[in-house]
C-alpha cells in the first residue's frame, strides 16, 4: 500500500485555483523530487501533504486519512524553506522541539529524546553549536538545524521544501547524503522540492514535474529530465550531460561568434 496517496487533491486561494486535481501515488521508503517553475504549485503541495492549508480531494496516509495535528506529526515531519525561528531560541532547545509530537507540549524530556538530539546534531556536523542562538548562525547553518529538529521527529515521512537552500556545495552534498542514509536506514519516504535539477537528478528514485498546479510528467530522471521537457516547462535551453551517477544539466550557451 502506498505511504502517501492523494486523489483530486485541489487548492484554492482567493477563489483562485492552485492545484487542480493532483494524483499521486508515493510508495513507503521511496524519495520522490517534485521538481518545476516558481509559481507552480511545489510548496503547497507540500504544505497540503502537512495539513496546514485547506484543501478539496482525498490524502492518505498509508491507507488511511490522518486529520488530527499531532497524529500527522507523529507521521510527517517538514522542513520549510523560510523557517520562522523564535528569538532566543538556542539550537538544543530548537532541535529538542523535534519530540514534541512524542511527549506532547507539557512532557519532561526522556533519556531515549536527548540521545536523538545528540545523535542527529552529531551526524549534521551541529554539535559545536547545541548553545548557540539559531538567529546567531549563517543561513547554512540554519538550514541545517530545522533540517535536525525534521530528524529529530522520527517520522516515516520526511518533506523538504528547497532543503538545500544557503547552503554552499559541500554541504548540500552532506544533507541530501544523509537523508538518503537515513531513508535506507529507517525505511523513509522522502518528498523534496528541489530548484537544482542536476540534484533532483541524483537524489531520488522518480520525479514529477508540476507546472500550472498540474502533475505534467512524473518517471525517473532520464524520462523526465529530456531538453524537451526543461524547454517547455522552464523556458530553459539546456545540454543534459550523460553521467553514471545521472544526468547532468547545464546551460547551452549562444555562439554570440556568429551574431
Amino acid at each position: 500500500m502506498p505511504s502517501i496517496s492523494t486523489h483530486n487533491l485541489v487548492v484554492e486561494f482567493g477563489g483562485t485555483s492552485i492545484l487542480h486535481g493532483i494524483d499521486l501515488d508515493i510508495p513507503a521508503g521511496e524519495w520522490l523530487n517534485i521538481i518545476g517553475p516558481n509559481g507552480a504549485g511545489k510548496t503547497t503541495l507540500l504544505r497540503s501533504l502537512l495539513g496546514t492549508i485547506d484543501h478539496g480531494g482525498r490524502i492518505e496516509f498509508g491507507g488511511a486519512v490522518v486529520d488530527k495535528p499531532q497524529d500527522r506529526a507523529r507521521i510527517l515531519a517538514y522542513v520549510p524553506q523560510s523557517p520562522v525561528i523564535p528569538p532566543g531560541m538556542f539550537v538544543a532547545d530548537y532541535v529538542m522541539l523535534g519530540r514534541t509530537p512524542h511527549r506532547g507540549v507539557f512532557g519532561r524530556d526522556s533519556d531515549t529524546d536527548l540521545g536523538v538530539a545528540v545523535d542527529v546534531l552529531t551526524r549534521l556536523d551541529l554539535a559545536g553549536f547545541a548553545e548557540r542562538e539559531v538567529r546567531s548562525l549563517s543561513g547554512g547553518e540554519r538550514q541545517r538545524v530545522v533540517l535536525a529538529r525534521a530528524l529529530a521527529q522520527q517520522t516515516d515521512i520526511l518533506l523538504l521544501d528547497e532543503p538545500t537552500t544557503a547552503l554552499d556545495l559541500g554541504h548540500q552534498q552532506d544533507v541530501l547524503d544523509l537523508v538518503d542514509d537515513l531513508r535506507r536506514e529507517r525505511g523513509l519516504t522522502v518528498v523534496a522540492t528541489l530548484h537544482d535539477l542536476t540534484l533532483a537528478a541524483r537524489y531520488g528514485d522518480r520525479i514529477s514535474v508540476i507546472a500550472d498546479g498540474r502533475i505534467v510528467e512524473s518517471g525517473t530522471s532520464t524520462e523526465v529530465l529530456t531538453t524537451e521537457t526543461i524547454a517547455k516547462h522552464f523556458g530553459a535551453n539546456v545540454r543534459i550531460i550523460d553521467d553514471p551517477d545521472g544526468p547532468v544539466i547545464v546551460p547551452a550557451t549562444t555562439d554570440r561568434s556568429r551574431s
